[in-house]
């Protein structure tokens, strides 16, 4: 467990400190302890961050009152992504915590990747019995609410006596103010504005937000998958662990990454893979292949490193070695993968610092020719067009 500010969420950070982030937000009443099952196997290939509701855990209660909202608790939830320089991140959460992954689909899309809603809602049905719940749970306390969680938690036979423990410790008043928020909750009118890929799983005999809460979420977002588990009531990633984890995973990690040939393209450039193959023999055919496969295939394509980070690294490996040539065609890449001509620069220069002042000159001598190269077939190509 992390040792959280009095400001922020509380969570649970687990998996390579350098892999793509992935967010798992938790339903109504529960702690990070929902997500037991799937976590630990999803933090192979993501950073992966439980967090906790208000009250809920290890979160502090008084990070929402009265009247709260999802955008509320969205925003808490982007203040601890902030805290952990997470600008982009995927996220999956479910029931209160998918509607959470909603709200920043469709308000605030240039924060994540991609996201799953597990159980969840667009709109929890009529905000009558919501309001009446946290009036009880002010007055009473969370025994009532307990008593009869697990019937609408889990299908009949199984239960889960750690989750039901942690609603019962859960704070009474940040416990009534979620319910707040789910009864003024409808993000229905922004579902087909998002532009997320998102996956969507139902449990085929969860009571609180049935199925068909599941497909009007699926029918709203374009492009949207629709998984249902079978024997899976509302805390699917509890009661179906592994169903729950073999979605998320190839959600979250597509198995089939692009070809590296069209990456090679992409970064190379289209004549330089065409001079390439040109020029292959039968003698240098398994090389190249190789090259297609491996460099390009496997280690370009792998999403913990973006591009641009993927060039600065091979221009500083390429100026260790003195392949001066490869330089050349790793500075028309590094353009084309988003690098400015100033950050070449401040790249090459750092390798004057590890790489010695010798090596660096070159460097820039090789770069300087191939920018001035390409702004000059860029002045020709606007002046013919």
């Amino acid at each position: 467990m992390t040792t959280t500010p009095d400001h922020l969420l509380h969570h649970r950070a687990e998996g390579p400190a350098g892999a793509p982030p992935l967010l798992l937000g938790p339903s109504l009443g529960t702690s990070t302890a929902v997500w037991d099952g799937v976590a630990p196997e999803l933090s192979a290939s993501h950073r992966v961050v439980r967090w906790e509701l208000p009250g809920h855990g290890g979160s502090p209660a008084g990070l929402v009152g009265p009247g709260a909202s999802v955008a509320d608790l969205a925003g808490l939830v982007l203040a601890l992504a902030d805290s952990l320089s997470l600008e982009r991140f995927s996220y999956a959460g479910v029931s209160l915590g998918g509607a959470v992954g909603l709200w920043l689909a469709i308000h605030r899309p240039e924060r994540l990747d991609r996201l799953a809603v597990v159980c969840s809602s667009a709109r929890f049905g009529d905000p009558g019995p919501w309001r009446e719940r946290a009036a009880l749970v002010r007055s009473e306390g969370l025994g009532k609410v307990a008593e009869s969680a697990a019937g609408r938690w889990f299908t009949p036979g199984f239960t889960e006596p750690g989750l039901l423990d942690d609603l019962l410790a859960t704070d009474p008043e940040a416990y009534a103010a979620c319910c707040d928020a789910l009864a003024d909750c409808d993000l229905r009118s922004g579902l087909p504005g998002v532009r997320v890929p998102t996956l969507v799983l139902a449990g085929r005999e969860d009571p609180a937000t049935p199925p068909a809460h599941a497909r009007e979420i699926a029918d709203g977002i374009p492009g949207a998958a629709l998984t249902e588990l079978a024997h899976a009531s509302h805390l699917a990633p509890a009661e179906r662990p592994e169903a729950v984890r073999d979605a998320l995973r190839a959600h979250f990690t597509p198995r089939e990454r692009e070809s590296g040939t069209t990456v090679r393209r992409e970064v190379l450039g289209d004549a330089h893979v065409d001079r390439a193959q040109a020029s292959t023999t039968g003698f240098t055919a398994p090389f190249q292949d190789f090259i297609s496969r491996y460099a390009w295939g496997e280690i370009w394509t792998d999403p913990t490193l973006s591009r641009r980070e993927r060039s600065l690294i091979t221009l500083t490996a390429l100026v260790a070695h003195g392949h001066y040539g490869e330089l050349a065609m790793h500075v028309r890449a590094a353009v084309n993968n988003g690098l400015s001509p100033r950050e070449i620069g401040a790249a090459l220069l750092q390798t004057g610092v590890y790489c010695g002042v010798p090596a660096a000159n070159s460097a820039f001598a090789v770069a300087e020719r191939v920018l001035a190269e390409m702004a000059e077939a860029d002045e020709d190509g606007a002046r013919k067009g």
